[in-house]
């Protein structure tokens, strides 16, 4: 009877008892220093993507980090997209033994930078500026802690914990966590993934698909002067647009169920011209008209579906005698966890013991690592220290007592989900 209450005792303080929270809370208070000193250190790898620099160096400090904080780690080596472009590289740590895992999945590559000088972390009061502090290099720091933390405190754990790092998730991450999807490494023993990304203080259990396009339709050069004997390729991409516009406006209706926020954000979006070009001068007939088009599809619709319209309403604009093609840029499926399974009722109760507030569960409005893992069955999660709203902008940032909150957060929720089962009365 004395092991049987032992064991309940230990399954207790494991799924994030009082006494364990303040211990894991203190050991990651007593980090703060060197849990941004390693922010700083990996805003200054200047990890653009595109088109994708720096990666070794930063793969190589964060196995040193690792390395240095008393784990082994493994980089895996990525063949680059092509032989002009550099490699990628995951890194992959595990503390705890047992068949179970959960897994804490982040990226490291950035957006480019919008204004100078945003390689060089500078301080507010409690607030760290610089590219890459919001999204999401604060929270790699804060998922590396949480785990020394739970180390550190020998909290007893049935399962192991895994540190993955990935690059490329900027521009869709094919050949990043997409390649070891592929190659049967993601979701391997996994119960539960969670993904620091800057979430503004909410829970994305679920994101958005998107069918990214870059159009291109032809037409034939010619002088100003002698302009009926070209094509204008500009004025040929106007008739693609309206067609696009009228497919906009139909998915425009379709509204998502999921709770997001502001409810202007609900409809499913198709987004025309973020990008275009066209033409080689003014007294030129353009013979080449660029533009692209970002479909963003809610869990409730079918990527498969939203492709086939794409492609029958170029098809039906070649049947007109338009000269189009659509090359894909970018192609990922939307994902749903429920927020009823045990992963997430774990992370929603320790964001309430942590901070005192009620998790809310949303939508992401973009698209997520966290589909590689739902696609395979694995409840998926985003939660992160950052601020969505300023983490591709000049004035990125990210607060430092997030940081070494959600740490705590992560640590109490592994501990939670790796609770050791107590003994069965003999």
């Amino acid at each position: 009877m004395g092991n049987t209450m032992a064991a309940q005792e230990t399954k207790s303080e494991s799924a994030g008892a009082p006494a364990l929270r303040m211990r894991l809370a203190r050991r990651i208070a007593g980090e703060r220093a060197s849990m941004a000193e390693l922010i700083e250190r990996l805003i200054r790898i200047p990890t653009e993507n595109p088109p994708g620099v720096r990666y070794h160096d930063c793969a190589a400090l964060l196995a040193s980090a690792l390395e240095a904080l008393g784990f082994a780690s493994r980089t895996i080596e990525i063949p680059a997209p092509d032989p002009s472009s550099e490699k990628r590289y995951a890194v992959v740590a595990e503390y705890g033994t047992g068949a179970r895992v959960v897994c804490f999945h982040g990226h490291y590559d950035v957006v480019p930078a919008s204004v100078e000088g945003q390689f060089e972390p500078r301080w507010q009061g409690d607030a760290l500026f610089g590219r890459g502090s919001s999204d999401m290099k604060s929270g790699l720091v804060a998922m590396l802690y949480a785990v020394k933390a739970l180390r550190d405190e020998g909290t007893l754990l049935d399962g192991r914990i895994r540190l993955l790092f990935v690059p490329d998730e900027e521009t869709g991450g094919v050949r990043g966590s997409g390649h070891l999807a592929a190659d049967g490494w993601l979701a391997r023993d996994v119960i539960a993934m969670f993904l620091p990304e800057p979430t503004s203080g909410v829970v994305w259990h679920a994101n958005r698909g998107a069918i990214t396009m870059q159009v291109t339709v032809k037409g034939r050069p010619a002088h100003v002067s002698l302009q009926h004997q070209g094509v204008n390729a500009f004025e040929q991409a106007i008739r693609v647009v309206e067609r696009l516009q009228r497919l906009r406006a139909e998915v425009a209706q379709r509204r998502t169920a999921l709770a997001l926020k502001p409810d202007e954000a609900r409809p499913s979006i198709l987004l025309i011209g973020g990008q275009v070009a066209a033409g080689t001068n003014f007294n030129v007939v353009p013979a080449e008209c660029r533009f692209t088009i970002d479909r963003r599809i809610n869990p409730e619709e079918d990527l498969d579906e939203e492709r086939r319209r794409l492609d029958e309403l170029f098809d039906a604009a070649r049947r007109d005698g338009i000269d189009v093609t659509a090359e894909l840029l970018q192609e990922g499926r939307s994902s749903l966890t429920p927020a009823d399974t045990p992963a997430a009722q774990a992370l929603a109760a320790a964001v309430e013991q942590v901070t005192g507030r009620t998790a809310a569960f949303e939508l992401c409005p973009g698209l997520l690592e966290i589909r590689f893992y739902a696609a395979q069955g694995v409840p998926a999660f985003a939660y992160g220290p950052g601020i969505l709203a300023v983490s591709h902008g000049p004035k990125e940032f990210v607060r430092m007592d997030r940081v070494v909150e959600c740490a705590a957060i992560y640590a109490l929720m592994a501990a939670s989900l790796l609770a050791p089962e107590p003994a069965l009365p003999r």
